[in-house]
């Protein structure tokens, strides 16, 4: 769902503009469409960078390292399979 936002402007190198206005033209798509799908790939990306930091921070605060994943994972199937 594309909505339409009036009033923004941002400021990039005209390289970068002129490679942007490249890849518009090659996928027949406009600017602002290849730019929103560039945010929004942004903003995913960043959302996952945080979630895997934040189960960084966890595993080092309970002491856990990767040699435990295997049997951690044995365990929570172990116990879900007795319930």
């Amino acid at each position: 769902m594309r909505c339409m936002a009036t009033g923004n402007s941002i400021s990039l190198p005209e390289e970068l503009l002129a490679g942007i206005r490249r890849a518009a033209d090659a996928e027949r798509r406009s600017v602002d469409d290849v730019l929103a799908d560039a945010v929004q790939r942004y903003l995913e990306n960043r959302s996952w960078t945080e979630l895997f930091e934040y189960g960084a921070e966890r595993a080092a605060t309970l002491g856990l390292g990767e040699a435990d994943v295997d049997r951690l994972i044995a365990e929570s199937r172990a116990e879900r399979r007795s319930r």
